[in-house]
């Protein structure tokens, strides 16, 4: 199964590749592409590589680092909808998130100052291989380039302020997206996949993909007819119901803990928690 990653060099230089083990194959080449995103339209499974470094040699980027936009949706499985005590509406909530929140595998999600209610959403992520405008949904997943994972990190308080969801959604080192992007057409049974979120070891939400009100035909469509879809664009699917902030007693993730988000085949996001500075 091919994995793809971005990363640092250990001269610092950003740049993109695929994960073999413990060996990381540069894709990037000497004046040319340095993202991901650059080549994501292109046949990722062929690009060749040119040159190797130990997977402990480069620092882990965001899977897509610098994605013009990330399109979250909200309230997407039924049991999430059910805790927070809403009803199910027509179309799915969308909200967005910036760039400059992700963080990559391995790195700290950071508790902000303002808020106790820092909260976990383990979740499936769809990164745009083909863009496109008012794309049909049967024709949706030919623009799907892979899949990742991500943890949509919450500030729970300042996301209820008001009716919104941007500000509790887009504190710094929030978003965590990673280890690497599988590609799509290497998934024959995305459905099956489940989405589990462990917090110090303890699973805290497990469902499969095939419990999405909304699956990712319909997002890709929906979302499409609002605004174009770009190569290296992300939409995060949502989140299965069992986030700490509906359990009794609620149970919100602080420094020192360890939150693991697991997508099925794609793999495991892990990422531990500190307290802002």
């Amino acid at each position: 199964m091919t994995r793809l990653i971005s990363f640092r060099r250990p001269d610092g230089q950003p740049s993109f590749g695929r994960l073999d083990g413990q060996t990381v194959h540069d894709l990037g080449a000497a004046g040319g592409p340095a993202f991901l995103k650059d080549v994501i339209d292109q046949d990722l499974a062929a690009l060749p590589a040119t040159g190797t470094f130990a997977l402990a040699d480069v620092r882990l980027l965001p899977v897509v680092p610098n994605p013009t936009k990330i399109l979250c949706v909200g309230l997407n499985y039924a049991t999430h909808v059910a805790e927070t005590g809403r009803e199910q509406k027509e179309f799915p909530a969308i909200f967005t998130r910036w760039a400059d929140t992700l963080i990559a595998d391995g790195e700290p999600l950071v508790r902000p100052r303002e808020t106790e209610r820092f909260d976990y959403e383990g979740e499936l992520a769809v990164v745009i291989g083909k863009g496109g405008r008012r794309i049909a949904r049967a024709d949706a997943m030919a623009h799907v380039a892979g899949f990742s994972i991500f943890n949509d990190g919450s500030a729970r308080d300042w996301q209820r302020h008001n009716i919104q969801f941007t500000p509790g959604k887009n504190y710094p080192a929030t978003g965590a997206f990673g280890p690497a992007l599988v590609l799509a057409d290497e998934i024959d049974d995305l459905a099956s996949q489940r989405v589990q979120t462990r917090l110090n070891g303890e699973l805290v939400q497990d469902q499969p993909i095939s419990d999405m009100i909304w699956d990712i035909p319909f997002v890709i469509e929906y979302c499409s007819t609002f605004t174009p879809l770009e190569p290296g664009d992300v939409i995060v699917t949502g989140t299965p119901g069992g986030v700490g902030d509906k359990r009794k007693p609620p149970l919100y993730m602080k420094a020192g803990d360890v939150c693991e988000v697991s997508v099925g085949v794609i793999g495991t996001l892990t990422n531990p928690v500190i307290d802002e500075i």
